[in-house]
């Protein structure tokens, strides 16, 4: 019967060091993919809404003649 917990090794200084850069590099990866969607979502918002206060305009205009 073999212990899986025995058979771990533990991570160098080395790997832990790695694993660390790496895992700060994935979490910037991460942040800087939510921040373009964000501005993405934002820009869209704001194309709609002028677009949509462009028909409202065009409607008030086109009602008062």
């Amino acid at each position: 019967m073999s212990n899986r917990i025995s058979e771990r090794k533990t991570p160098t200084a080395a790997e832990r060091e790695a694993r660390k850069v790496f895992r700060d590099a994935d979490a910037k990866v991460a942040v800087s993919e939510y921040e373009r969607a964000q501005q993405a979502f934002h820009a869209n918002r704001e194309r709609l809404k002028a677009e949509r206060l462009a028909r409202e305009a065009a409607a008030k205009r086109k009602t008062k003649t």
